[in-house]
């Protein structure tokens, strides 16, 4: 049985757009998954634990659709395994990476477990990771929170950008 996966990619450090174009040819190359579709790439300024911080490096972040035989836990192993390949280190929560690969969701499957949490928990929060979805598979779902697109014009609205809303740059 396969699975629909759902993976944000970011970058921010060296050469973004090949390390992405790399990561998604990596993906593809993962057992029994295959690229569905791929979205454009976005800039987007970088989110650190404070906030916004335009004097970091931009992000280049998109999303991209697998169609996969692994189990999500298999699929986080391969992703972790992926980002090491192009020189990922762990040093502070959201600090600046050559690359990031966020699993958002997988499937219908609903997993909160220390390990992985599926869908991540802050994927309604986040455009750089909506409008790229949005982008490649117009009638998203989020499980647990509804439309991509309702929730990306929620975050969009000028309620959202009134109240100093930080969530639209960075990593998932």
């Amino acid at each position: 049985m396969t699975a629909l996966a759902v993976i944000a990619l970011g970058s921010n450090l060296g050469d973004r757009a090949a390390t992405l174009s790399s990561a998604v040819g990596a993906l593809d190359a993962l057992p029994e998954s295959s690229i569905r579709a791929v979205s454009s790439w976005h800039s987007t300024v970088a989110l650190t634990v404070e906030g916004r911080d335009p004097t970091q490096p931009a992000y280049l972040n998109g999303v991209a659709l697998l169609q996969t035989g692994l189990d999500p836990f298999q699929l986080l192993d391969g992703l972790r395994a992926i980002e090491q390949l192009h020189g990922r280190e762990r040093a502070e929560r959201w600090g600046d990476r050559t690359l990031d690969l966020d699993l958002i969701a997988f499937g219908g499957l609903e997993i909160d477990g220390d390990e992985l949490q599926v869908p991540h928990p802050r994927a309604h929060e986040r455009d750089f990771v909506l409008a790229p979805w949005l982008e490649v598979q117009p009638d998203a779902e989020l499980v647990g929170r509804g439309r991509v697109a309702d929730l990306l014009a929620a975050l969009r609205s000028p309620a959202a950008a009134a109240s100093g809303d930080e969530r639209t740059g960075g990593t998932a």
